[in-house]
Order: structure tokens, then C-alpha cells, then sequence
């Protein structure tokens, strides 16, 4: 149970009428498609960062699990590895999204590749955007707070983390994510400020903590480490991305907003392994680590002191659920419905409104038929990440891109290779030849792209008339 103090409960259920106000005031908003999808390309640094940064860090529950299991790794699997792939996109991609004047990945492979592509893209974007994932993280946290089975917990997570951006679009997620940027990290801070007064700091940690706490791969090995850094590859491609950076009021804010971001997402991870530690210290006999963070606070914090630092946790997944639900929702509007039927873009809000609830509705079922966070993270990025990242890579390179044929195959056949292995692994335990899907997809992709390659050549040396 969360708390019996009156004032804990009152500031949860502020915050959610908060968010019913902002609803409200949207209600009659009939919004452009550009407004809708890309806040009117008018996005500001500060903003840019705070809805990139609360966006890309929905896990929390998750985080505490792994960092109560296996410590400091936790750093060097789900931090170090996505700062580099948003380096790499901040270097090499932010500025060229933003200069091209699209709204969406898949505008970006239909200008290169075709339509074909872009609607195979389309669905590899949705699936990838779905947020089944942090549906399933917030459910589990509701389920800690109130009590009960977790299924209409899992339900009610889905609903209450998209209501409010159903008729405002990106600029209501903007405007939510600043604020819940604030609450997640004041939430922590406020944890670790009371955790270090009250026990010291590494002295304190290092004799209650296994030893293995403090090494890189945390036990688990260098492969079992390595893996993330390919998926992490996925970055490039992530659709949270590039819609900021579409909607960025100019390149430089594009660029420089996810530099930002990266610097803030160090210090956010700081916190959260640190608190990691703390949890496996102070509670080592935890039957289920997923809640580390919960029995921390639970056992840590007064009240009101508290009751921020749920919203913290509350704030921090539904910053991710309702811009990924959003992406997902767009996807389905424009890249989708709008791609196949064509006619008045005017329209596209409204179809991608109905997109909301269909993504959302998506996300619960796989939510509730694969309730591990992180095999969400790993099945859905092994599968997805090959199928986008190299046809993605060449249309921005201008250099190397195959015809619209090869670039459907570049995805189709990695992603079926893809899933293929994520179903075996479920039904014999084991990967075929012990090989990681995405290295699969991977050497998959730059299979279909060299013969793809091949074939042009050939064609493009065949004389006319010959058979």
C-alpha cells in the first residue's frame, strides 16, 4: 500500500485533475496538422530538452529492478549504450531531420524509397512506438499504490496516460512533459538527498552490496552487456527522435537540444543507480525487485515528501507512455490511413485521434500477454532496429541506396528473420546457433542490401534488349 497520510494521497490526485484541466481546455481545439503533429515547428531548447529527456526515460520501475540485481551495470547497459546512439544522432541526424522539412520517419522513406516502403516502415514504426512496455511498468506501480490484480490496473495506466493529448496533439505532450520533467527529477533528488543523510554515502553502500555490484557487466557477463549497445543502435531510428526534431523550431535547437538531453539523462541515471544501491542495501532480502524503488521510498520518506516522490515515478512512465502512444497514433493518421486513402491532410488529426485509442488498446493487450519490461525492450528493439536502421542510414546518406524493391526487402526479410528467432527463443528456450536476434536481423539486412546492390549493378549493365 502506498500511504494512509492524507496530504501523500492529495498530491496524486491533484495531479491528476491537472491533467484533466488541460483536457478540458483542449476540448475545443480544432488544431492544424502541422500544429498537431509537430507543434507548429516552433519548439524551443528548454522545452525541447525537457520533453526529449522525460520522453526517453519511462522504465523506472524496471531500472530499479536491474539496478537492485545487478548494480552499477546497470549504468553501462541502459545508459552508457543510448547516450552513445543519441550522440550519434545529434552528430549526424538532428540537423539533416530538421532541415527536411518532414513530419514523420516514414515521409522520410517514402521521399527515398517509395510508398511501399514507407507503409512497411509505418508498421515497423508503430509496433516499435506502441508503449506496451511503460503501460505494463505503471500498471504494476498502480498495483503497488492501490492494491488488487494487476490486469485493470495495467487498463487503467493505458487510459489515464493518453486522455488528455487526445485533441491537443504534440503541443499538450510538450506542455505535460516540462511538468513531469520537473517531478521526476525533484522526486529523486529528494530520495537521495534523504538516503544519504540518513546512512552516508559509498562507505555506507560498499559492504552491503555483493561485490559484483561494482563491476561493469554486474556478473552477467561481456555479451550479455554487449547486446544492449547494438539494440541501443536503434536510438537512430527511434520516432521520439525525429519528431523533435521536426519539430524543433530551427537545426541548431535540434542539434544541441539532444547533446542537452544526454547531459541530463547522465545525471538522472546517477540517481536512479544510486538509489538502486541503497535499495539493495537496505532491503536485501526483496522478493521482487521490481518494486525496489516503492519499498525504498516506502521505508525511506515522510510524508508529502513521499507523495512527490510517486508523482515522480507516476510522471516519469507517463511522460514516455503518452509521446510514444502519441507517435504511434500519428503513425496510424498520416503514415497509414492518410498514406492509403490520400486526400485532405486536414483530416489527418482526426484519423490519428482515433489512432490514439487504437495504439493505446494495442499496447494493453501486449502489455498483458508479455508482462516482463524487459523482454518488451529487447524482443521489440531486435525486431524493429533491423528493419529501419540501415534503410534509414542510406536515405540520409544519400550514398548506397538501393531501388524501392530492395529497400522493402532491406526490412521485411530482417524482420521476419527477426521474429523468427524471438519465437523460437520462447518456444524451445534457446536461440538458434545461440545467436541474439538483432545480430541475426542485422547481418540479415546487410545481406538483402549488398544483393540488392548486386542486382542493380547488373541491371543497370545489361544492354538494351538483351534477356
Amino acid at each position: 500500500m502506498f500511504t494512509q497520510n492524507a496530504l501523500d494521497w492529495a498530491l496524486v490526485a491533484g495531479y491528476f485533475i491537472a491533467l484533466a484541466f488541460v483536457w478540458l481546455r483542449s476540448f475545443g481545439a480544432r488544431p492544424t496538422t502541422e500544429d498537431y503533429l509537430v507543434a507548429g515547428r516552433r519548439v524551443t531548447l528548454p522545452a525541447f530538452v525537457a520533453t526529449l529527456v522525460a520522453t526517453w526515460y519511462g522504465g523506472i520501475l524496471g531500472i530499479g529492478e536491474y539496478t537492485w540485481r545487478y548494480g552499477i551495470s546497470n549504468w553501462l547497459v541502459f545508459g552508457a549504450p543510448y547516450y552513445l546512439g543519441a550522440g550519434l544522432f545529434a552528430l549526424f541526424l538532428a540537423k539533416r531531420a530538421r532541415e527536411s522539412e518532414l513530419m514523420t520517419l516514414p515521409d522520410l522513406l517514402e521521399r527515398h524509397y517509395g510508398r511501399g516502403a514507407a507503409l512497411v516502415g509505418a508498421v515497423a514504426v508503430f509496433v516499435n512506438a506502441a508503449p506496451a512496455a511503460y503501460v505494463l511498468m505503471l500498471g504494476t506501480l498502480f498495483a503497488a499504490m492501490f492494491g488488487g490484480a494487476a490486469t485493470p490496473w495495467v487498463i487503467a495506466a493505458a487510459i489515464l496516460s493518453v486522455f488528455y493529448v487526445d485533441r491537443g496533439g504534440l503541443r499538450t505532450v510538450i506542455l505535460t512533459d516540462q511538468v513531469q520533467f520537473v517531478l521526476m527529477y525533484g522526486g529523486f533528488m529528494l530520495l537521495l538527498g534523504f538516503l544519504f543523510a540518513q546512512h552516508g554515502g559509498v562507505a555506507f553502500l560498499t559492504p552491503r552490496t555483493p561485490a559484483s555490484h561494482w563491476v561493469w557487466h554486474g556478473g552477467n557477463g561481456a555479451a550479455a552487456v554487449i547486446v544492449w549497445y547494438v539494440i541501443a543502435l536503434g536510438t537512430m531510428v527511434d520516432p521520439a527522435f525525429w519528431q523533435r526534431a521536426y519539430a524543433a523550431r530551427d537545426p541548431r535547437v535540434a542539434k544541441h537540444g539532444v547533446l542537452w538531453s544526454i547531459v541530463f539523462w547522465i545525471g538522472f541515471d546517477f540517481m536512479t543507480t544510486a538509489c538502486g544501491l541503497y535499495a539493495r542495501a537496505l532491503l536485501p532480502e526483496l522478493k521482487n525487485p521490481v518494486y525496489a524503488f516503492p519499498q525504498l521510498a516506502n521505508m525511506t520518506l515522510p510524508p508529502v515528501a513521499l507523495g512527490l516522490f510517486y508523482l515522480g515515478m507516476i510522471a516519469t512512465v507517463m511522460s514516455t507512455i503518452d509521446s510514444y502512444a502519441f507517435i504511434a497514433a500519428t503513425t496510424v493518421g498520416r503514415d497509414l490511413v492518410w498514406r492509403l486513402r490520400g486526400g485532405d491532410t486536414a483530416r489527418i488529426p482526426v484519423w490519428s485521434r482515433y489512432g490514439l485509442w487504437f495504439a493505446t488498446a494495442f499496447a494493453t493487450v501486449l502489455a498483458l500477454a508479455r508482462p516482463s519490461v524487459v523482454a518488451l525492450w529487447h524482443d521489440l528493439g531486435s525486431i524493429v532496429t533491423p528493419m529501419l536502421l540501415l534503410p534509414v542510414l542510406l536515405a540520409v546518406a544519400g550514398r548506397g541506396r538501393p531501388g524501392p524493391r530492395g529497400a522493402m526487402l532491406m526490412m521485411l526479410v530482417p524482420g521476419a528473420v527477426s521474429f523468427s528467432w524471438v519465437l523460437w527463443k520462447n518456444g524451445h528456450g534457446t536461440y538458434p546457433f545461440a545467436l541474439e536476434p538483432i545480430y541475426a536481423g542485422l547481418a540479415t539486412s546487410l545481406l538483402a542490401w549488398a544483393g540488392a546492390r548486386a542486382l542493380n549493378h547488373r541491371a543497370a549493365n545489361i544492354p538494351a534488349g538483351d534477356s
